[in-house]
């Protein structure tokens, strides 16, 4: 098994996210996953806050804010993709009834109601021939104390997860 190099995130904030936005609010803003994009009807049908306490497989506690943005991705008839003005509008909106923490960490659910939801992280959004492109990639999961093992050690030395040696990695 290789071992993945998490060190480098492509995950954004939601701060930068609207910082980004703000720049051209009149652009539509156009995600992308699965190699598609998004039809042009699509809804942000919920956002959700939370404060997350966890321990990892090495036992390791772990805190973060995390915000979840659901998106239906569905095709109604005479819409065009939504201006991001609109999309920090309706993030404006839920920060009326809920906290939302400008560093916390994105994850965005996709679904078109037929296929269950997928989990994504987003890229930084580009401006690029007049519209906001956010690419979407899935969330994979990780051994948090590899990843930060990979931080600390070079690349040469073999991480805990690499091949098989007959010891557990996650004790």
């Amino acid at each position: 098994m290789n071992a993945i190099d998490k060190t480098v995130s492509a995950d954004i904030t939601l701060g930068h996210l609207l910082d980004s936005l703000a720049l051209a609010p009149e652009a539509p803003l156009v995600f992308f996953y699965g190699g598609q994009a998004v039809k042009p009807g699509y809804h942000v049908t919920e956002v959700k806050a939370g404060q997350f306490s966890a321990l990892d497989c090495g036992a390791n506690p772990e805190a973060w804010s995390e915000m979840f943005i659901q998106l239906w991705d569905i095709d109604e008839e005479e819409r065009n993709h939504m201006p991001a003005g609109k999309f920090s509008a309706i993030i404006r909106k839920v920060s009326d009834h809920v906290r939302l923490e400008a560093t916390a960490k994105l994850t965005f659910e996709v679904s078109d109601g037929k296929q269950p939801m997928s989990l994504y992280c987003a890229s930084s959004p580009l401006l690029e021939a007049g519209a906001w492109r956010v690419a979407l990639e899935a969330r994979p999961s990780s051994c948090k104390p590899r990843d930060r093992w990979l931080v600390e050690k070079p690349m040469t030395e073999s991480a805990c997860c690499g091949p098989a040696t007959g010891t557990k990695c996650c004790a």
